[in-house]
């Protein structure tokens, strides 16, 4: 499980995001890579799903992943897919 500060100034959700963020700048989770599923964040986070949709939601917003229905959640390839 992956360790969130609840107490620290950053809400939870931009914290998972950060990380998100981080693992896909780093190509831990590549271009064109789903990234693990809202059940699977919540196993790793320990959080409620309204948080790691406000983190999702926060890396759709920057750009970097985007929802394919049905399928999941994608990062997205430099050329914008």
């Amino acid at each position: 499980m992956t360790e969130i500060d609840r107490e620290g100034p950053v809400p939870p959700y931009r914290q998972i995001a950060a990380i998100l963020r981080d693992r896909i700048a780093t190509g831990e989770i590549p271009p064109g890579r789903r990234i693990p599923s809202l059940v699977e964040l919540e196993a790793e986070f320990a959080v409620a799903r309204d948080t790691l949709r406000k983190a999702v939601q926060v890396l759709k917003d920057e750009g970097l992943v985007e929802t394919v229905t049905g399928m999941g959640i994608y990062v997205r390839t430099p050329d914008g897919t």
